[in-house]
């Protein structure tokens, strides 16, 4: 490796060069990232010694290697010394992490807890949510050790209801506090492990929760026969966190009648949660979310325009210069207020990644290094994943990484901000936040399977004027408040242009989740196009595109189907496929006013998979059923709805919604769907939703699927006797209930799932839809002992996550934290 002449720069040591030299450094650096790497995929973690003998035997391969004198024998045996050592103490940090778990016999008790709140709380409209730094726990007056760091709500009106874990029907929590980082309180809190879905192509929920170092979630017991909630002090042990909290809080003030008081709250503080989920859809459709708010790409152009800001006023005084050389500290300062940007908005975990990888790259200019650009990236980020190994499974990460690989790929980086006119600068500035535009569009194809095809021309008029407009007011608007105003001004006429854009027919485009490789390629295909290489070179990337774009995904044979029940909590969504159709049965639970199963796991999912829906079915009215419907509606505007939902509810307002009736039939692909209930007569006669529940039959003449909602054992009952009549027999012919897979009725509620209903039935396998420590306590203790005794097996989304069967491998039903297990995954006891 040859280092380059730093003749140019005279005030850099020239012992840089001697540094440079070392080529055993790059197999070094990936023998770190295949190291970890391959650590991460491990499913269960081995015992600690194994890993302390892993960090001595790649120390010893460490010394061995410089007795060598072969040079490819020794720059090998270097990478694979740094590979042992990556794993080995990745592996060791995971198992003394482990160790602090929660352990299962706390979980759901009453645990009086005193803590510092950690981090700007969240307000919803059910509440706050807060991170407590834990300081002393104790269970029945006896001490006790639980995880350092809570995640915990604090929820208003009727939250604790249901039949499981001690909570009462109803119970009326007093409203939480105004919360503020730094106070110390005294609380009765209830505790369980991060818990999260686990679907194909899914957000992995426990790896978050892992890399904030939240070990338990939970919620504070406020109800009227618990203690009252004290706060003890204002302990001032997070000033940057309680300071935040004002910020916010005057924006929201100043601008209580603004849509775009989130927006500048995001960009200020980083408060991504004060931006409104419709914001973000129209941000995501027309390419331009990395810019709304403060993300990993965000501090890199911060810490570029400052050191241009910076470079240019040091050369104003000829003193400052003397002293110390213009891009010197137009690189320092730069580094200086992104890091106190990072600090500001929040500290979080993309924020700390790209601080470590700027820092990186800024000590290697500092020092008088002059490497090729691949080397520095590569440096860049084994720093970080030395410090955080996890990130390699982060998106952001890997935003974040080729942004900062493009702006120095083509020149751009935080010393090669000062060498132009200040004119020249701003036009360098817009110009590579294009190209990142441009070479992150890939990527973001791979990771989140949605690419905007309006994204060049949304971003043309979004980077200048959140780059130079928007964003300096926003930031100045701390010191003078009405500069607030004028910056949402500013945003209100970016937000007309943004969502007349995101109207277009074909403002984003949607693909299948290609295989890691087509991923790969996609990338490289699009830093090729990026960087400043002959357009000969540049347009040789436009094959490596080819694999992304028309990648398709697996088909069902013909004849043949399949069925995956999403692991969405507590409810249903139920995903069959045919070789040409799919249909949903159910949209799964909103979660909040803000967020739902269809936004949150179904969309991401479908569009992973390019499934276009040709049905949505409904089974009934409930939230837990149809909360996801309105998402996944705007996602699928084809799909057909048959449910039995009221002629007033508000879904039939975006959708007309064909009535769900026993006797209604249709064929796809040679797959056969059946409704046995409800009859016409039902929805004269029955008020209660469960009862009128759409149940589903799917056969292909050899397997069988039984989709059975919410029903309960009178219906239960019903379908007996009417399956009992054979299919040629009176209005309305109904066919056997006998199945080979069950939708558990009700999530295994103890008024469903009747003996007689399960001896009609007779199914091998029985999937119940629930969340982890549902607070109805589903399924209950009666059902499962009457599931055992008929010898059926049960699989219950907790456990299992997402379950997928399919009609030509009928004897198996694969679970999703099986395949998908990683030693991060929370293990249902």
């Amino acid at each position: 490796m040859r280092a380059h002449d730093t003749s140019a720069s005279p005030h850099l040591p020239a012992s840089g060069n001697r540094f440079v030299t070392s080529q055993g450094l790059i197999p070094a650096l990936l023998g770190l990232l295949l190291g970890n790497a391959l650590q991460l995929q491990q499913a269960v973690l081995l015992p600690t010694d194994d890993y302390l003998l892993g960090l001595l035997l790649g120390g010893l391969l460490l010394t061995v290697s410089l007795w060598l004198r072969w040079p490819a024998w020794r720059w090998g045996l270097i990478g694979v010394a740094f590979a042992v050592l990556a794993f080995s103490s990745t592996g060791w940090r995971a198992q003394l992490f482990g160790s602090q778990a929660l352990k299962p016999a706390l979980e759901g008790r009453d645990i009086a807890v005193t803590g510092v709140v950690a981090a700007m709380p969240q307000n919803f409209d059910g509440g706050v949510r807060f991170r407590l730094d834990l300081e002393r726990a104790s269970l029945d007056g006896q001490a006790l050790r639980l995880p350092p760091s809570l995640e915990l709500g604090w929820y208003a009106g009727v939250y604790a209801r249901g039949e499981g874990f001690g909570e009462s029907m109803g119970e009326l929590q007093r409203p939480p506090a105004s919360l503020q980082a730094g106070e110390r309180w005294h609380m009765t809190v209830r505790l369980k492990a991060p818990h999260g879905g686990v679907n194909p192509h899914g957000f992995d929920y426990e790896l978050w929760q892992w890399e904030q170092g939240v070990q338990a979630t939970g919620y504070v017991r406020s109800g009227p026969r618990d203690p009252v909630p004290l706060l003890l002090a204002q302990s001032w042990q997070h000033p940057v966190q309680w300071a935040r909290g004002q910020v916010r809080d005057q924006i929201f003030l100043r601008l209580a009648d603004s849509d775009a008081a989130g927006l500048i709250a995001a960009l200020v503080v980083g408060d991504q949660a004060a931006i409104e989920r419709s914001d973000w859809d129209v941000f995501r459709a027309t390419g331009v979310a990395h810019l709304m708010s403060i993300s990993g790409l965000h501090i890199t152009m911060f810490a570029w325009a400052a050191a241009l800001a910076l470079g240019w006023l040091w050369r104003r005084s000829a003193w400052l210069c003397l002293r110390l050389p213009a891009p010197t500290a137009a690189l320092v300062g730069g580094m200086a207020l992104a890091t106190a940007y990072a600090l500001f908005s929040g500290w979080g975990v993309p924020a700390q990644r790209t601080v470590l990888m700027l820092a990186t790259v800024g000590a290697l200019r500092l020092l008088g290094v002059r490497w090729p650009w691949p080397q520095v990236w590569l440096l860049a980020c084994a720093v970080v994943v030395a410090v955080d190994p996890w990130a390699l499974l982060q998106a952001g990460f890997w935003l974040s990484f080729v942004a900062v690989g493009v702006l120095f790929a083509t020149d751009a980086g935080l010393g090669g901000a000062s060498r132009a006119g200040l004119r020249a600068r701003v036009l360098v500035v817009m110009r590579e936040q294009w190209v990142i535009t441009l070479a992150l569009t890939p990527l973001s194809l791979l990771l989140f399977g949605q690419v905007s095809l309006v994204g060049l021309l949304a971003n043309a008029l979004a980077i200048p004027w959140v780059t130079l407009v928007v964003t300096p007011l926003a930031m100045l608007g701390v010191l003078i408040h009405p500069l607030w105003d004028v910056a949402a001004g500013a945003i209100g006429l970016m937000a007309q242009w943004l969502r007349g854009l995101a109207q277009w027919p074909w403002a984003s485009l949607s693909l299948a989740q290609a295989p890691w490789w087509a991923g790969v390629a996609g990338v490289l295909g699009g830093l090729l196009l990026a960087l400043r290489l002959p357009w000969s070179l540049r347009l040789s990337g436009v094959p490596l595109l080819l694999p992304v774009l028309f990648w398709q995904a697996p088909t069902i044979p013909m004849g043949e189907f399949s069925l995956l029940a999403a692991d969405v909590g507590q409810g249903n969504a139920v995903l069959v496929r045919t070789a040409r159709h799919a249909l949903l049965y159910d949209a799964g639970p909103m979660y909040s006013r803000e967020s739902d199963a269809g936004h949150r796991v179904l969309v991401p999912l479908l569009r992973a998979l390019g499934v276009r829906l040709d049905t949505l079915v409904l089974s009934h009215r409930d939230s837990d059923h149809t909360g996801g419907a309105v998402a996944l509606l705007k996602m699928q505007p084809q799909a057909s709805v048959l449910s039995s939902i009221e002629p007033g509810h508000a879904l039939q307002a975006l959708r007309p919604v064909t009535r769900c009736m026993a006797g209604q039939r249709w064929q796809w692909d040679g797959v056969d769907f059946e409704v046995l209930h409800p009859l016409a007569s039902d929805y004269a006669d029955v008020r209660k939703p469960n009862a009128l529940s759409c149940t589903l039959r799917i056969s292909n003449g050899a397997q069988t699927v039984l989709l059975a909602g919410d029903i309960e054992q009178a219906q239960e009952a019903q379908l007996v006797a009417r399956g009992q009549v054979d299919a040629t027999g009176p209005d309305p012919p109904t066919a056997a209930l006998r199945a080979d897979v069950l939708l558990v009725p009700h999530h295994g509620s103890k008024t469903s799932s009747s003996d007689a209903f399960l001896q009609a039935v007779q199914p091998r396998f029985a999937i119940a839809q629930t969340g982890y420590r549902n607070r109805f306590g589903h399924p209950a203790s009666a059902v499962l002992v009457r599931y055992d005794g008929y010898h059926i097996k049960l699989i219950d989304t907790p456990r299992c996550g997402a379950a997928s069967w399919f009609s030509w491998e009928p004897d198996d039903v694969q679970c999703a934290r099986e395949t998908q297990k990683r030693y991060w995954h929370h293990e249902v006891p």
